[in-house]
């Protein structure tokens, strides 16, 4: 056990006191992101009055051993152990055959997942679209023209699905005074500093502009974009995020716990990133992902919209633009990536750890969460990359 690790299950000490100033940072992250109800407020994304039943078959995967980038020989359990791990589960032709929690995690624990909260936020837009709620291809403003002054008056639904919009924004999670810190004041997550008005995310996103290039062009990865989609989502069904989620999703799919949705301090939902769920009800939606959409033969998502991710995304957009250098050669669609475009599967990814696979050439799906002291560490999710790759081989040999 790490001495950390006695943050995780109690309150912490009053010298390990987690406050909205310190919740995403070592050692306060440990706690903070699966005590995130208790540090920001939040709204419930209510969970299904019949859980689908996820059957059990456990195997031996901890001793699995795999050669990590660096070229040195590791394990899965050495692996969990070394790069603050917090769950790992993984599915195989609908079947669970392996679940670990670490110290103070289990099966009812919600864990915030970052970023996957996008993947979400893509698959839904499936659904509202086949009900003819939105279309991709409208512009933003059609159901919010009070973006109308910002870069985003002149994008597409689509482009925000596709992180493709053409914005003045750095994604970079280091800068204490750039763009992204900015954002966080705005969404509640961060205290600003003496001087800075913390406005709300509403006005914030009104305020954002573009480069004068076209949108649709190039990857982009900007957060905003998405919260953007979730304001749209929310205009075309009349009624807030957590509900919408709730409601055309979350329920159907058959979560068996409630989740939450971080709030600002007007009301809106942190879409890009703020949703805590269980791991057990990741790996549901993950699953579902896997089937097509189908859950105990009730389609939960257009198989059309999920054929579509994973057959589409811009190729040249991804070659000139921000991650190229990591993962040279992927594709994203609707908040998913797909990284290894040889390979048929889909990934949703959250910083400071948090990894859902959907693998369909391997019928296996995986879900990771972790509470990593950097937000982004490339070298260890690229031994998870590896990890995920010996499992995979393991159950299905290539």
């Amino acid at each position: 056990m790490r001495p950390t690790d006695v943050m995780r299950g109690s309150p912490p000490a009053p010298e390990a006191q987690v406050t909205r100033a310190n919740w995403r940072s070592f050692p306060a992250i440990r706690w903070g992101f699966t005590h995130v109800r208790e540090v920001l407020p939040t709204a419930e994304i209510r969970r299904s009055a019949q859980p689908t039943p996820i059957p059990s078959a456990p195997r031996e995967l901890a001793k699995l051993s795999f050669t990590a980038p660096d070229g040195k020989a590791t394990t899965i359990e050495a692996t969990l152990r070394e790069t603050f791990a917090d769950a790992l589960l993984v599915m195989h032709r609908g079947t669970l055959i392996h679940e670990w929690y670490g110290e103070g995690m289990s099966a009812t624990t919600p864990h915030l997942i970052c970023s996957i909260s996008k993947a979400i936020a893509g698959t839904l837009g499936g659904v509202l679209a086949a009900r003819g709620l939105i279309d991709p291809e409208a512009r933003v403003v059609r159901y919010v023209p009070e973006l109308e002054t910002s870069v985003y008056s002149t994008c597409t639904v689509r482009n925000l699905l596709d992180m493709a919009v053409a914005i003045q924004f750095e994604e970079d999670y280091e800068d204490p005074a750039g763009d992204v810190a900015r954002y966080r004041f705005a969404s509640g997550w961060d205290v600003p500093p003496p001087g800075i008005e913390p406005s709300h995310q509403r006005a914030y996103l009104t305020t954002l502009r573009g480069t004068g290039k076209p949108h649709g062009k190039v990857f982009h990865y900007v957060s905003t974009n998405t919260e953007v989609l979730g304001w749209v989502y929310e205009r075309a069904c009349g009624v807030p995020y957590p509900r919408v989620l709730s409601e055309y999703l979350w329920q159907p799919l058959g979560a068996e716990e409630d989740g939450s949705l971080t709030l600002d301090s007007h009301g809106m939902g942190r879409i890009a990133g703020g949703i805590s769920v269980t791991a057990r009800d990741l790996l549901r939606f993950g699953e579902m992902m896997r089937n097509r959409g189908v859950v105990e033969g009730r389609q939960v998502v257009p198989g059309w919209w999920i054929d579509d991710i994973r057959e589409n995304g811009d190729p040249k957009a991804w070659a000139d633009g921000d991650l190229a250098e990591f993962f040279p050669g992927a594709r994203y669609r609707s908040k998913w990536f797909t990284i290894d475009p040889a390979r048929n599967a889909l990934t949703a990814i959250g910083i400071h750890g948090q990894h859902l696979l959907v693998d369909l050439d391997s019928d296996t799906v995986i879900v990771k969460l972790a509470t990593q002291p950097k937000a982004m560490d490339v070298p260890v999710d690229q031994r998870w990359f590896a990890a995920f790759g010996a499992i995979t081989t393991h159950l299905v040999p290539r």
